[in-house]
This record gives C-alpha cells, sequence and structure tokens, in this order.
C-alpha cells in the first residue's frame, strides 16, 4: 500500500545534491546497494528511475522484485545530513513507448552515447526517518530502559 511522502522527503528526492542509494536482493537474497542519481517522485507519488545497463545486478534484481513481490530500500541523504530510507516495491519497467522515448532523449542529451533499459517505477510503502536524533528519540521514546547503566546515574 502506497504511502504519502512529507514535503521533507519530496525536497530531498528534487535536490540534485541529495545522495540516492537503491538496494535491492538478487535470488539468494543478497543485497546490493547502488548510488541511483537520477531517482525523483513522479505526479502519483512514485518512486521513478532510470536503468541504463540491461545487463547491471540492479535491472536483475528489480525484475525479481516485480516477479516475486520484494520489496527494495531507497536511501536518502541531504547535504545537511538529514537522511531517510524509504521501502517500496517496483510495480512496472517502462521499456517502450512515448514516455521511455522521451526519457532516452533527454538521458543522451545528459551522458551523451548511452542506452536505456528501462525506466523502473516503484511505489512506497514506508519512509523512516534514519537522522540520528530522530532515531534516537524513537528508540527513547519506545525503549525506555535500552539505556546505557552510566547515563541512567546522572
Amino acid at each position: 500500500m502506497a504511502v504519502h511522502l512529507e514535503q521533507e522527503v519530496k525536497n530531498l528526492l528534487a535536490d540534485k545534491e541529495t545522495l540516492k542509494i537503491l538496494a535491492t536482493t538478487d535470488e539468494k537474497g543478497i543485497a546490493h546497494a547502488v548510488v541511483k542519481g537520477s531517482l525523483h517522485l513522479d505526479e502519483d507519488g512514485n518512486l521513478i528511475y532510470s536503468e541504463l545497463l540491461e545487463s547491471s545486478q540492479t535491472q536483475k534484481n528489480m525484475t525479481l522484485g516485480i516477479w516475486f513481490n520484494r520489496q527494495v530500500a531507497v536511501l536518502l541523504i541531504g547535504k545537511d545530513g538529514r537522511s531517510y530510507q524509504l521501502k517500496g516495491r517496483p510495480i512496472r519497467a517502462i521499456i517502450s513507448g512515448p514516455v521511455f522515448q522521451e526519457t532516452y532523449v533527454r538521458v543522451r542529451e545528459r551522458l551523451g552515447d548511452v542506452d536505456l533499459a528501462s525506466i523502473w517505477i516503484i511505489e512506497p510503502e514506508e519512509v523512516r526517518n534514519q537522522s540520528y536524533f530522530a532515531r534516537k528519540e524513537h528508540e527513547e521514546a519506545s525503549r525506555p530502559y535500552f539505556k546505557h547503566l552510566d547515563r541512567l546515574a546522572k
């Protein structure tokens, strides 16, 4: 089920300086993580990215994700240190048609003589603020007894 993304997450996705990492798993469940600068939101709130290499491990893993309904994770790290993890499922791969052609032209204008294997659509299902102070606040609220004894002695 898709989740609504807060404006802060949308802003991070739109910022070209945000580090965007996509993590997938292969058929054995082994993780594979790559930087995907093309990750952005579409008008429906889905994550979109362009995969350039047909035989890449990410392309293979995304295909497995659709076939076997597997989750993928996206980590966003802003230039100011803010960090969010989004989990979702690949729901569609665009490999032809007008959207593909338009994206292919833009990619080649930006990067030169490259290919475009697929445009992947990921439906976000979960968003988690991974910034240290947000995680610390959550941990202290949900697990008040998980403190080092020296902190309790103060």
